[in-house]
């Protein structure tokens, strides 16, 4: 089991990389996808699942409505992700 957490630790340095790599070279959309890549595997190395991460989503947007954050149509914002499974 360890050895399998230190391979994936050093996959996910190596997305990282790339993510970052993608981004410096205007490539938002492929560094999107990346990150939804890193996340799978953070929520696998840390035993995180779809119904902690759903939890977790509901209770930021909540809190992004009643800070009003949500109603802020001039800041730029990346497109939401469902948990879909």
């Amino acid at each position: 089991m360890v050895d399998s957490d230190e391979h994936l630790l050093s996959v996910l340095e190596t997305l990282e990389q790339c993510r970052a790599a993608l981004c410096a070279g205007g490539r938002d959309e492929t560094a999107q996808l990346l990150s939804v890549a890193i996340l799978d595997l953070r929520m696998k190395l840390n035993q995180i699942g779809d119904a902690e991460l759903k939890v977790l989503c509901e209770e930021v947007m909540r809190g992004e409505e009643r800070d009003g954050s949500a109603a802020r149509p001039a800041q730029r914002r990346h497109p939401r992700l469902r948990v879909v499974k």
